[in-house]
């Protein structure tokens, strides 16, 4: 299991130190929510509220244990929806932080096509879809862009940043927000979206500077998930 270690211990600052940031950064422990039966079956789960299957739940508390390790967590901020706020609800619980619902937190709104398969959403929209694939500026019907949803996610970053500096907080969300915070960190382009691959209740962290700099130090952690 792959230790979460303080940015306030001697790696870390020399890490900050040699990479030219300034001030004290605020880390985000970014955990994506446990299974849901949408991820079961691979459909589209934007909006919708399915809540934690007996697995998901698993992974949640499983997740949570590890975290409960880290010292000194400030708070638990939660995507509104159902599957995010069990998953949250566990890790405040064992960490002893609060759990505060952060509305852009939530996953992109898939519109009409909540709860397709791709290939059923494929065959409904086809060029629709194709440019989907290809653009973040388009979205599904009724719905919201990766772009929409990029530009809420790094006001919310940035708010976070302001609001515990210096602090460790967990990030509890969903697949697009945690490849868009982790995007943001590394300055990268539109191919992490689609070719980044984030496990159910994975933990990633990136840490973001008040001057604006940032790093990402684990991506895709699954090694406390319950074992069979």
């Amino acid at each position: 299991m792959t230790e979460l270690r303080s940015p306030a211990t001697g790696t870390s600052q020399a890490s900050a130190a040699w990479t030219g940031q300034k001030g004290v950064p605020t880390r985000m422990l970014l955990l994506r929510h446990g299974q849901t039966a949408l991820s079961v079956q691979r459909r589209y789960s934007g909006h919708g509220d399915p809540e934690l299957t007996e697995l998901g739940h698993q992974q949640a508390a499983a997740a949570a244990a590890r975290l409960a390790a880290v010292p000194d967590v400030a708070a638990v901020l939660s995507s509104p929806l159902l599957r995010a706020r069990q998953t949250a609800a566990a890790v405040a619980e064992a960490t002893g932080a609060p759990l505060l619902v952060r509305p852009r937190l939530i996953e992109t709104d898939f519109g009409g096509w909540e709860g397709l398969t791709f290939a059923e959403a494929k065959a409904r929209n086809p060029e629709l879809h194709a440019r989907w694939l290809g653009s973040e500026d388009v979205a599904a019907p009724d719905g919201e862009s990766f772009a929409d949803v990029g530009r809420r996610v790094d006001a919310e970053c940035a708010a976070i940043v302001e609001e515990f500096p210096g602090a460790t907080v967990v990030l509890v969300s969903h697949v697009t927000p945690i490849k868009l915070l982790l995007r943001t960190a590394l300055q990268g382009g539109s191919g992490i979206l689609y070719r980044l691959h984030l496990d159910l209740a994975s933990l990633s962290e990136a840490t973001f500077y008040p001057d604006g700099g940032a790093s990402v130090r684990l991506v895709n952690d699954t090694s406390h998930h319950p074992v069979g």
